[in-house]
């Protein structure tokens, strides 16, 4: 490659050094933030945003972008001055000043949906690395389904030691090694140092041979050399695997006392030294200023893909893909899977088939997989018990991209994180499975889903102490009620088969946030003889009502122990005892509904209402106001299931009799 002396006309270094400058400036006046990696990583992103990255800063949602990620996120500032620098709307100076201020597009780590340009929500080390592993599979399969003409781009990462210390960073290289992701390029931030001083400290990893031991291409470059980062940027796209490339750099670059230094990470480097740094790197504008040529050399890199962007569009319109492929961004195909879904939960009210619900669910995949071609599935190694593969479904592997079925291995975090960046990705609707009591190692991904809101769904089974013989390692007995103290999570919680699709509708059709199916690995009886209305979708609804007078008592229960609540209730109506059974299959739809419909729900204050779930009791009071719960207030055992629960008093009996004991005190 020529030498980088200049790019549009301008000194390449000044380029840099914008960069800088903001940085600098943005967390000097907002008394908080990172300076250390902007300025540190300025050069390397400077070649990558004007040399390689295929944008277009006025069209930030161009399907065929490559994705920028920004797994640092900490380093914020570098990516939001790369998106002011260039052009995007979104991003003024205005907005560069009031960075980490209330209200602003520029807080203090990237959010997506809050920012044009962010393609996803970083901060959480490791994150945005193994986001993009999920955005290259997204690209890989889309490519295999539409053809170069209208899927071919990259997926870019900036990470730092921090990202490569976290765990869930060699669950994401692995995968992504083992899928040979050839357009997955991580720029490493190798600046040797972290919060509390030399990385040193903590770490002696050799993350060069731990990349390469994993499939990866790895390659090393002088992170402030910038032919240097253009040769091996180059050297990327030519691979066969997927790349990390060493940037050697010095955080707080340019500072005169603080680069180098831990010092230079995460706070201010305060007016004196800001006036030095400036005076070392030859910049002479003052706070926010960007001389002229450098602000006009900027927006025209920000306007290099213009003509690319116009010649992809053209390309769509004259494709036969064309329809698919907006059909696969739009989500038009949702509403086929919606009535494959109906079909299937209108067979098992007429059969009523005894099943555990991720059997259930199974068949739910298996009745809706053909009508929607965007769902791409998964398991982390538990393939046959989470029942996830519909038949006759092709693995994603590197020799078969069109395959829509992923082995992600025993990584439930990279696995919950790598959907998120599918989803984020678009074109695809990802869903994959592990047992709930490993929702703990998954957490964190989908905490970031819900706060980003984005679509992806979490098929969770042996969801209780029906796990049985498996013991209480394996019997999450805490984790529904952790789960739906997430903001903007569905959890869902079917009790039978028509509850099971019904619940597969409702996460279809939640294109604002993730859900998660809490299924069963015991069979449970049928107990809808009617699909003609997905019930579900309000959360809570009435399946039996009271006989023979004013309902006494009303059973509320989720999954497995609505039919658990159904026989209690004949005991207590045989003893003259009006009963009533609710199924609450989804405390957050219920807590959405207006008051009277709760109320109706709920009904007369007066009634006892016992609340029963094979798990804790947290949340039940204060969603149903209930009087009593049957549950778990300790972990579970080994035993068969039969045994458990029956241990842990979890019976039709004692649901009675807990009922009896509240009407006569």
């Amino acid at each position: 490659m020529s030498k980088i002396d200049q790019i549009e006309g301008v000194a390449a270094k000044d380029l840099a050094n914008a960069i800088r400058a903001l940085a600098m400036d943005a967390v000097e006046q907002a008394k908080s933030g990172h300076p250390g990696m902007p300025m540190g990583m300025a050069d390397a992103a400077t070649v990558l945003f004007s040399q390689f990255l295929k944008f277009d800063a006025s069209d930030p949602r161009w399907p065929d972008r490559d994705r920028f990620v920004l797994s640092a996120g900490h380093g914020s500032m570098l990516l939001y001055a790369l998106l002011h620098l260039t052009g995007y709307d979104d991003m003024p100076l205005d907005e560069i000043k009031r960075f980490r201020q209330l209200g602003s597009k520029t807080p203090g780590h990237p959010e997506y949906g809050h920012t044009e340009g962010v393609e996803t929500t970083t901060g959480p080390l490791g994150q945005g690395l193994a986001n993009a592993v999920g955005m290259a599979i997204a690209e890989a399969h889309l490519n295999a389904r539409f053809g170069d003409a209208l899927v071919n781009h990259r997926t870019w990462v900036i990470a730092g030691d921090g990202c490569l210390m976290e765990g869930i960073s060699q669950e994401a290289l692995a995968l992504a090694g083992r899928q040979k992701l050839n357009k997955l390029t991580v720029l490493w931030d190798d600046n040797a140092i972290s919060i509390d001083g030399a990385v040193s400290l903590s770490d002696i990893t050799d993350q060069k041979a731990r990349f390469a031991a994993s499939g990866w291409n790895v390659l090393s470059c002088d992170g402030h050399n910038m032919d240097d980062v253009a040769r091996a940027l180059d050297a990327a796209v030519k691979s066969d695997k997927p790349t990390l490339i060493a940037c050697k750099t010095t955080i707080g670059f340019g500072s005169p006392k603080k680069a180098g230094t831990h010092k230079a990470h995460g706070e201010p480097l305060g007016p004196e030294e800001i006036a030095a740094t400036k005076a070392a790197l030859g910049w002479s504008g003052g706070p926010f200023e960007i001389p002229d040529n450098i602000r006009a050399a900027w927006k025209k890199i920000g306007s290099r893909g213009v003509k690319e962007r116009g010649a992809w569009a053209e390309r769509l319109k004259a494709s036969d893909h064309k329809a698919a492929f907006r059909a696969a961004f739009d989500g038009d195909n949702v509403e086929a899977a919606l009535d494959a879904l109906a079909q299937y939960a209108a067979k098992a009210a007429a059969e009523k088939p005894a099943l555990a619900t991720r059997a259930s669910s199974g068949a739910a995949i298996e009745a809706m997989f053909g009508a929607l071609p965007e769902l791409i599935g998964g398991s982390a190694d538990l393939t046959p018990s989470n029942n996830t593969l519909a038949k006759g479904t092709e693995d994603f592997t590197p020799e078969h991209r069109a395959g829509r079925y992923i082995r992600y291995g025993i990584r439930e975090h990279a696995m919950a994180a790598a959907m998120n960046g599918m989803a984020l990705h678009g074109g695809v609707i990802p869903y994959a499975g592990t047992f709930l009591t490993f929702a703990d190692y998954s957490r964190p991904a989908i905490r970031l889903a819900a706060l980003m809101g984005v679509r992806a769904i979490h098929v969770m089974t042996h969801d209780s102490i029906g796990v049985g013989e498996d013991g209480p390692t394996h019997q999450p007995v805490e984790q529904i009620a952790a789960l739906r103290a997430i903001p903007n999570l569905f959890v869902f919680r079917p009790a039978d088969a028509v509850e099971a699709a019904e619940c597969w509708q409702l996460a279809l059709l939640r294109d604002n946030g993730p859900s998660l199916l809490a299924l069963s690995r015991q069979a449970t009886p049928a107990l809808r003889d009617d699909a003609s209305a997905n019930l579900s979708a309000r959360g809570a609804y009435e399946l039996l009502p009271a006989e023979g007078g004013e309902s006494q008592v009303a059973l509320i229960a989720t999954g497995t122990e609505v039919a658990l609540a159904v026989k209690a209730r004949e005991l207590l109506q045989a003893q003259g005892i009006p009963t009533r059974v609710v199924s609450a299959p989804c405390f957050e739809l219920f807590d959405l509904q207006d008051e009277d419909y709760q109320d109706e729900v709920l009904g007369d204050p007066n009634e006892v209402r016992i609340g029963c779930e094979a798990a804790i009791g947290q949340g039940w009071y204060e969603m149903f106001a209930i009087s009593d719960f049957i549950g778990m207030t300790e972990f579970g055992a080994s035993a068969p299931a039969k045994d458990v629960y029956a241990h842990f008093g979890i019976t039709a009996e004692a649901i009675a009799e807990a009922a009896k004991d509240l009407l006569e005190a």
